[in-house]
């Protein structure tokens, strides 16, 4: 089958689930968003990568990272790869002195894996057909401008990877609208410098 390549466009406060948050991950090079309800911790360990902050003691995430380092192991990539009863499943894709090695994971394990690794996140086709969604025009500006609000924007900003926040750049610039655009670039200019 082939795969369908996903970034983590937003990682928001669940509207579906009360004390849950949402992971929402876009199809590169396409229009659809997988929306994938998390837990707390989770979202949490997902957010302390992309933020590339550094706590004082490691986080239990860090820690499998850091064995896996040990151990010479690659996480090449991870691979959404089954939905059941609305419940997502995942697989590390590892290597290891050129072997191949796949390991089951909940989805948001895997998510928060592949952002301390920088490797990609995949799906298949029938699980977008099943839970992907696709914004229309209005609604995608709605959740791109939404969170460049006034106020408490600079918590939602950095919630976007890397990647969306330089494409809500352009879509702003493209508004002319600076202000919002000022703040989406020192939100890069903070992640990169």
């Amino acid at each position: 089958m082939k795969k369908i390549e996903l970034d983590i466009v937003a990682l928001s406060h669940s509207v579906t689930q009360s004390h849950n948050y949402a992971v929402v991950l876009g199809e590169i090079g396409g229009d659809r968003r997988l929306p994938i309800v998390i837990g707390g911790f989770e979202a949490q360990a997902i957010a302390v990568a992309m933020e590339n902050m550094s706590p004082n003691r490691p986080l239990t995430h860090d820690l499998f990272k850091n064995a896996l380092d040990t151990f010479n192991i690659i996480l090449k990539e991870i691979v959404i790869n089954n939905l059941l009863d609305g419940i997502f499943y995942a697989q590390l894709v590892c290597e290891q002195d050129g072997k191949e090695i796949k390991i089951d994971s909940r989805t948001s394990d895997a998510i928060a894996m592949a952002v301390r690794f920088g490797c990609p996140i995949f799906t298949f086709q029938f699980i977008m057909e099943a839970a992907g969604v696709v914004l229309d025009d209005s609604e995608n500006d709605k959740l791109m401008k939404s969170e460049v609000k006034t106020g408490s924007s600079k918590n939602k900003l950095e919630n976007y990877s890397l990647k969306a926040l330089e494409k809500m750049l352009e879509e702003v610039l493209h508004d002319e609208d600076y202000e919002k655009a000022a703040k989406i670039r020192d939100e890069i200019n903070k992640r990169t410098s």
